[in-house]
């Protein structure tokens, strides 16, 4: 292809685009591939250490907005993209503004293929299915010449969006790590259950890249106390954490059908 593949990763919080997708963002980038991240929060409330310590949203914010941009050197991003939205609050966010923001920086960046959380949120953070709706709605809005509040850029049509999904395999392994895995959200525990392996779209293969995304993990230092478990698993562990990456194919414009794909830009190269 003349211009070069442009992949955008939208995400809620710092950490996010490490711990969830890092392989696939490592993999691309080294490949040649301009890898780009949305982040919609500063993380300000992501706080694990004695609650007296905590610095306060404002503080912790800052922190964690260096140590995003810390981990997204290491994984080779050419440019992150950070909203002023509050942690733990995305899902009571306007839509259209948020949408509206996201729009934007597609019809700015052109990306072919763009990521986001699955519809449930990996584990029903309220955040991570906000951001991947509006990232739903952005994708098909920034495609519309007629979508106002935008008109400095010109549409643009995304070819592919994914959503990254958890295998039950990974879900054993953070459980390993941290126990039960449950978050209560409006008086009901939401507990990950994990894609059937049938649903799976798409596989990649990161196994080359995962002491990079151990190493942008660890750029969260803010968040470390939070994965103390991760530290102390045996190296297999670490390759099922890291060493392949699933997504679901939402939407295609260049391919289809229910072979597994090993490549995010499968019917876009050579087009």
């Amino acid at each position: 292809m003349k211009n070069p593949l442009k992949l955008l990763l939208i995400v809620a919080h710092p950490d996010d685009e490490s711990l969830g997708m890092g392989g696939t963002l490592a993999k691309y980038a080294a490949e040649g591939v301009e890898t780009y991240l949305i982040t919609a929060t500063r993380g300000e409330r992501g706080w694990f250490g004695e609650a007296a310590d905590y610095p306060g949203p404002a503080a912790l914010g800052r922190i964690r907005e260096a140590e995003l941009h810390a981990a997204a050197k290491v994984l080779g991003l050419q440019e992150v993209t950070l909203f002023d939205y509050m942690d733990a609050d995305l899902d009571k966010a306007e839509p259209v503004e948020v949408i509206g923001k996201i729009v934007a920086c597609i019809r700015r960046l052109r990306p072919h293929v763009v990521i986001t959380f699955d519809p449930t949120g990996a584990y029903g953070h309220p955040d991570h299915i906000a951001i991947s709706q509006f990232a739903s709605a952005a994708c098909m809005a920034a495609a519309n010449p007629a979508y106002p509040g935008v008109e400095q850029w010109s549409a643009h049509q995304v070819s592919k969006l994914y959503y990254r999904v958890s295998t039950r395999p990974l879900l054993d392994v953070y459980e390993e790590a941290f126990g039960d895995l449950v978050m209560p959200v409006d008086g009901v525990d939401r507990r990950p259950h994990g894609w059937p392996t049938w649903s799976i779209t798409t596989e990649i293969d990161t196994m080359a890249y995962w002491q990079q995304v151990w190493s942008a993990v660890a750029c969260h230092r803010s968040q470390l106390p939070g994965y103390e478990g991760l530290k102390d698993l045996p190296e297999e562990h670490h390759h099922n954490l890291w060493g392949q990456e699933h997504y679901y194919r939402a939407f295609s414009l260049v391919n289809g059908g229910r072979a597994i794909e090993h490549d995010l830009f499968e019917g876009i190269k050579g087009l």
